[in-house]
């Protein structure tokens, strides 16, 4: 069974950063990433938010930081992890394809995934003309017609902030009312380039003879047509994935870890960072802040141990 110092959970911006201030620190690290390094911001053709760097794909965002992390001599390894118990003073992680790992620390950034709206083309178009972040990708749509589906909060936030650039925003909401905050829909219905549609359903994605987004397919009182449009901001809830680790560490309602900017847990030795964790704010910076944070944690309760 390989032992580490610490073993990492989640290969997006939280989870490498935490790598490599661990590394830094001069501990072993290992990283376990279930599908792509880098997260959901491989998704982002650009990201300018990244102070420093005025503009870079989300691609190349990641390949850099999991190229600095191998410099600094982390390992990794591309699983998914399952199950993780607690024996004496060690973590033990078991992944799908059989594997165990021995940690004296551990930190959880399993980060989170946006739930979808199910359709054929989807993922093929996020990016291209599908964004579930307007903070992100807002200005991108900047003079340009764009809709919003969803009508919770974080639908009309991502409204409103779309509405200070777009000529248009429409929101689309499969409910007979918006289930967001009566101020942000106050807001919302003083803006002249903003229209609230409801039981609304969102039934096609559409396409232009070059394969590129045009807007969607709508159903609304049994009746189908076209909403012309030149993005989609999806805005229909965040998808944790932490029961599998409940029993370590504590999930509040929603299922983010309850912890705050420390990422520290009930459990000793065992730390979160990033989206995973209940949170105002996800974004690239604060992934990358809970990653230093849980890292650090983890390294003072490392000094703490006894060692043979």
């Amino acid at each position: 069974m390989n032992a580490y110092d610490l073993v990492i959970v989640g290969g997006g911006p939280a989870g490498l950063t935490a790598a490599l201030y661990a590394r830094r620190n001069g501990r072993s690290v290992l990283v376990i990433e279930k599908e792509t390094f880098g997260g959901q911001i491989t998704h982002s053709p650009r990201v300018e938010n990244w102070p420093g760097t005025a503009q870079m794909s989300g691609n190349e965002f990641a390949e850099r930081l999991l190229d600095q992390v191998l410099s600094q001599g982390a390992e990794i390894e591309i699983d998914r992890v399952v199950s993780v118990s607690r024996e004496n003073d060690r973590f033990l992680v078991q992944t799908e394809s059989g594997s165990v790992f021995s940690a004296f620390s551990l930190i959880l950034a399993t980060g989170v995934r946006h739930r979808s709206l199910g359709l054929p083309g989807e993922d093929e178009m996020i990016g291209e003309g599908i964004s579930y972040c307007a903070v992100c990708d807002g200005d991108f749509y900047a003079g340009k017609s764009t809709a919003v589906a969803g009508g919770g909060n974080s639908a009309l936030q991502e409204a409103l902030l779309l509405s200070e650039k777009c000529t248009s925003v429409t929101v689309l909401q499969d409910l007979p009312h918006c289930t967001g905050e009566k101020r942000l829909l106050e807001l919302l219905e003083k803006k002249e380039n903003v229209r609230i549609l409801t039981d609304v359903r969102i039934t096609a994605l559409l396409r232009d003879a070059t394969g590129a987004f045009r807007g969607v397919g709508i159903r609304q009182s049994d009746q189908d047509r076209e909403l012309l449009c030149d993005g989609l901001f999806v805005a229909i809830g965040l998808i944790p994935e932490n029961d599998a680790f409940s029993v370590l560490a504590k999930l509040d309602r929603y299922g983010y870890f309850d912890s705050d900017e420390t990422c520290v847990t009930q459990t000793p030795g065992l730390f979160v960072a990033g989206d995973c964790r209940r949170k105002s704010v996800r974004q690239i910076t604060t992934a990358a802040a809970d990653g230093s944070a849980a890292a650090l944690a983890a390294c003072r309760y490392l000094d703490q141990l006894p060692r043979d």
